[in-house]
């Protein structure tokens, strides 16, 4: 590819990211007049390119928020402490860098070959918790993207025996903030081309990145899989997560099976179940009319036509 084609290509997924963000807030009113976001920064992909397209979506925006990336620095051997200092600085953002043993703990309670995400998670998010207080942030973003939501849904309905995802927007375990996840309708093949192109210093990790077995990787080795052999598919399933018909489900807390009755009129949520509906194309990113930008979305959140420009 020559460094012009390569060029243009890049610019294509810039809008195209700018443009999925700018989407998914909107969608779900994430960031709002006024708002102090907490960017977790973990030193991986996703979330510098999060970081990264929030940044531009803020020049464009006709809301005024703050950002202020934080990472937590966990103490693993061999972590590079000043990377993140150093890079943060370069783009002139306010930083955070809150320094916690968490790594000595998981190593000391968890079983030498078992799982060590979950503790990891819980002690990562009471910390996170306590800075976003600190900070007087608002809003904590979190650098989970498509494939992470579409994982975690199948995790749960293959391990956990639940209906249950990761949503894009959701009030915090102790129910003191608002977390909000902006890359929610980005592919992760879009993030790995966006890293490589923006030469993000990708910072590994060594606590868990090393456990293959993982039922997370595996799961994402099927997504994968599918996504290559059935363009599209993932796409459909994002959307059906937002299409949800309580009553083709059986779930008797979400639809009262135990008390329905008949009426002798037709009902739109009938026994449809055996019907052969036509398979709907997945959504497109944007409509043609916002992306010449004669949709105006509501002036408290990100407008789609914003990321365009």
């Amino acid at each position: 590819m020559t460094p012009e084609k390569l060029a243009f290509e890049n610019k294509k997924l810039e809008k195209r990211l700018c443009r999925e963000v700018g989407r998914a807030i909107v969608d779900y009113n994430m960031i709002e007049e006024g708002d102090r976001v907490m960017v977790c920064l973990s030193g991986g992909k996703d979330s510098y390119g999060l970081l990264d397209i929030l940044m531009k979506l803020q020049k464009r925006a006709p809301v005024n928020f703050e950002l202020i990336a934080v990472n937590l620095d966990q103490k693993q051997p061999g972590f590079p402490a000043h990377i993140l200092p150093e890079y943060l600085s370069q783009l002139g953002i306010k930083y955070h860098i809150e320094t916690q043993d968490t790594y000595s703990i998981v190593k000391e309670k968890i079983e030498p070959g078992k799982t060590m995400c979950s503790l990891c998670s819980r002690l990562r998010r009471g910390i996170l918790y306590r800075v976003a207080r600190e900070l007087g942030a608002t809003k904590i973003a979190l650098g989970h993207h498509r494939d992470d939501m579409l994982q975690t849904l199948f995790l749960n309905m293959f391990f956990g025996g639940k209906l249950k995802g990761m949503p894009a927007k959701l009030v915090s375990d102790n129910g003191e903030f608002m977390v909000i996840r902006p890359l929610a309708y980005v592919p992760e093949k879009d993030l790995i081309r966006w890293a490589e192109a923006r030469q993000f210093p990708i910072i590994p990790c060594t606590l868990c990145g090393s456990q293959e077995n993982l039922q997370r990787k595996q799961v994402g080795n099927l997504l994968r899989d599918w996504d290559k052999q059935f363009p599209g598919r993932l796409e459909n399933m994002l959307h059906a997560l937002q299409h949800v018909v309580p009553s083709h489900l059986m779930d008797r807390a979400l639809y009262p099976f135990q008390t329905i009755k008949t009426t002798g009129a037709p009902v739109e949520d009938g026994d449809l179940a055996f019907d052969e509906e036509p398979l709907q194309a997945p959504p497109r990113a944007v409509d043609e009319d916002a992306a010449e930008g004669n949709i105006a979305a509501p002036r408290t959140v990100i407008p789609i036509a914003a990321v365009e420009s």
